[in-house]
C-alpha cells in the first residue's frame, strides 16, 4: 500500500499553533509515503513564512515531498519581485522544480504549477501543460493509480465558488480523461469534497474524481469547514489478478476540543484497468 497525505493551503503566517502540532502528530502516527503539498503554503510569500513552512514539513518526516506553489506563494505587494523573480522565496524552501512528479508500482502523481505572475488569484493550465500531462499519463505503468495535482480546483460544488475554477479546466479534464487520469487533487477554496467528475461531464472517456482539501492549518477557515487534510491509500491488493485496483480517500478534520485530527469520512474507489 502507498499512503499519500494531502496538505493544502496551510497559509503560514496565519497558522494555528495547536493545529500544527496536531498535524505533526497525525503524520508521525500514519507514516505516509508521500506528502502532497498543494499550494498556498504561505500567506504573503515572505522568506520567514517559507522558512517556517519548510521547518514544519521537515517535522512531518515524510520521505517524499511533492510541493507546488499557490497564488499566495508569489509576492503580492512587491511588483518588481513578482515580475522578475516570483518564485525566489519558494525555491529556497522547496527547490527550483515547480512541477514535481512521483511514481512507484502503485501510483503516478503529476504536479502542475497553475499560478501565473499576471493573475493575482486565478489559476491557469496551458495547452502545453495539458498535453504534457496527457502524454505522461498515457505512458503510465499498468496498474498505477494516475493522479494530477493542481492548486486551483477543476470542479466546485457551490455556485459561489465558480469564479475560483482553474482556467482551462474543461479542456484539461477531457484530454486527461482520454489519457487515463483517475483523479485531480487540489485546494484553494478551503472546502474539502470528493466529486465524481462524470456527474458534471458524462461524456468523459474515463471515470475521474475531483478531490479537494480544506485549509490544513490556517485561521482562514470557512464557516462550514474547519481545518482538514486528506489521506489517500492506494491498495496494491487489488492488483493481484491484474484487473482491479483500489483507492480510498480519507478526510481528517481537526477537532478543536480534543486538539487532534480525526477521521470523519472515507471515499472508497475501485476500478478495472479498462474503465
Amino acid at each position: 500500500m502507498t499512503v499519500l497525505l494531502q496538505v493544502s493551503d496551510p497559509h503560514f503566517g496565519t497558522e494555528r499553533a495547536e493545529v500544527v502540532e496536531a498535524l505533526v502528530a497525525l503524520a508521525l502516527a500514519q507514516r505516509p509515503d508521500v506528502l502532497l503539498l498543494s499550494g498556498d503554503i504561505t500567506q504573503r510569500a515572505t522568506h520567514a513564512q517559507f522558512k517556517a513552512a519548510r521547518a514544519f514539513v521537515d517535522r512531518l518526516q515524510v520521505p517524499v515531498v511533492l510541493a507546488i506553489p499557490g497564488n499566495h506563494d508569489i509576492p503580492l505587494f512587491n511588483p518588481l519581485a513578482r515580475l522578475l523573480a516570483p518564485y525566489a522565496h519558494y525555491a529556497r524552501a522547496f527547490g527550483d522544480g515547480l512541477e514535481p512528479q512521483f511514481e512507484n508500482d502503485e501510483v503516478l502523481v503529476l504536479a502542475l504549477n497553475t499560478t501565473r505572475r499576471y493573475r493575482h488569484t486565478d489559476g491557469e493550465v496551458s495547452a502545453a501543460q495539458i498535453e504534457s500531462v496527457a502524454q505522461r499519463l498515457m505512458a503510465a505503468r499498468p496498474g498505477q493509480w494516475r493522479i494530477v495535482m493542481t492548486h486551483q480546483p477543476v470542479a466546485v460544488t457551490r455556485e459561489q465558488d465558480r469564479h475560483n475554477l482553474l482556467h482551462g479546466h474543461e479542456a484539461a479534464l477531457r484530454r486527461w480523461a482520454e489519457a487515463g487520469a483517475d483523479m485531480v487533487v487540489g485546494g484553494h477554496i478551503h472546502l474539502p469534497f470528493v466529486l465524481p467528475l462524470r456527474e458534471r461531464w458524462p461524456g468523459l472517456a474515463h471515470p475521474m474524481w475531483a478531490v479537494q482539501a480544506g485549509t490544513a492549518l490556517s485561521t482562514r477557515i470557512r464557516a462550514d469547514a474547519g481545518n482538514s487534510v486528506n489521506i489517500l491509500r492506494i491498495d496494491a491488493a487489488h492488483l493481484d489478478d491484474g484487473t482491479r485496483r483500489g483507492c480510498s480517500v480519507e478526510r481528517w478534520d481537526h477537532d478543536d476540543t480534543r486538539r487532534c485530527f480525526e477521521l470523519v469520512r472515507a471515499h472508497p474507489m475501485s476500478r478495472s484497468h479498462d474503465d
